[in-house]
């Protein structure tokens, strides 16, 4: 777990680092420094002209020199926000305006832009690790946040990083949630944890004039025993159901039978006719059938038949052993 946050923090280190590079960038953009070097190339080409035409050095310095300012004010004071951004301009540190989306102005040294708030949707991942439920069950939890800013004065002044504090107060939230509920609740009520997550949320974002749009929890982990005792439970429950679904066949089926024996028993036509369709049905299927009548072992006295011819089998050869037995003494 120490390797996973010790990654998650570098993650985490890496992008505040490209976010600060991206604003060092902003202190200079093709169009200011085009126009920079374009004020250079039109200073030193007047200077080269006034030396020509034999004018004093002084002038020629003093032209370069004020043509240098020019660029290096051209250079700091043009700024570009995208169509999606809003620059927070201040003076001598005292918020002083909004500036954006495009081009604009400022006063170098004076004035100052320490944020760029983007008014677009944000998507921000967040977890629970190893967070018990109310009934003492450490789940993991991936979710994601998403929110907007509408006020990017309110974002920028009221919060020092509104994006790490809405990153930790979406955590807290889910954290305090999973502790007041059951494991069981939370696998079922994923709708309701989002819902609660969003209304929480939105109210600590909402004096900073940032929204919440939605929550969406992607995945619950639960440990591996817990997951593996919850899928023979199921298993289980399984099976009962259909045990006890096969039970209330068998009785539809049983009161079925009764209800066609006692069609049957008032109506001996109709059992004669199912006789018969079964007989042509058994025929077209197999081709030939031996039908053998249920009371053919009472008619017939197929028993007693079956009896005698196996007694006759046992007796005989006794019969001829008592024979040969005779034979012998006889020669004797």
């Amino acid at each position: 777990m120490s390797f996973v946050g010790s990654m998650k923090r570098s993650r985490k280190t890496a992008k505040q680092g490209g976010s600060r590079a991206e604003w060092d960038t902003r202190l200079a953009n093709p169009v200011s420094i085009s126009a920079c070097v374009l004020v250079v190339l039109v200073t030193c080409s007047v200077a080269a002209l006034m030396g020509i035409g034999g004018v004093q050095d002084t002038w020629v310095v003093t032209l370069q020199s004020a043509g240098c300012l020019v660029a290096l004010y051209l250079l700091f004071a043009i700024k570009i926000a995208k169509q999606w951004e809003k620059a927070i301009v201040l003076r001598f540190g005292k918020f002083r305006r909004l500036a954006g989306p495009g081009l604009f102005w400022i006063i170098p040294i004076v004035d100052s832009v320490p944020s760029w708030i983007d008014h677009r949707v944000m998507v921000a991942p967040f977890n629970a690790e190893r967070t018990l439920t109310k009934d003492t069950v450490p789940v993991n939890i991936d979710a994601v946040l998403f929110w907007v800013v509408w006020d990017a004065e309110k974002a920028a002044l009221e919060v020092e990083d509104y994006k790490v504090a809405i990153t930790w107060a979406a955590q807290t939230a889910l954290r305090d949630i999973v502790g007041r509920m059951m494991l069981s609740d939370i696998l079922v009520g994923r709708e309701m944890i989002d819902e609660e997550l969003q209304r929480i949320i939105d109210e600590r974002t909402t004096p900073w004039r940032i929204t919440v749009q939605s929550v969406e929890i992607r995945d619950i982990i639960i440990p591996e025993e817990l997951e593996d005792a919850m899928s023979r439970q199921a298993q289980a429950e399984r099976e009962r159901q259909a045990r006890v679904i096969l039970g209330e066949s068998e009785k539809q089926i049983a009161h079925s039978f009764l209800e066609a024996g006692k069609t049957y028993e008032d109506n001996p036509t109709a059992l004669h006719l199912r006789a018969m369709n079964m007989l042509f049905e058994g025929l077209k299927e197999r081709g030939a059938m031996i039908i053998v009548p249920s009371t053919a072992v009472d008619t017939m006295n197929l028993g007693g038949l079956a009896g005698l011819s196996a007694l006759a089998e046992n007796l005989l050869p006794r019969q001829t052993q008592t024979t040969s037995e005779d034979e012998q003494e006889a020669d004797l």
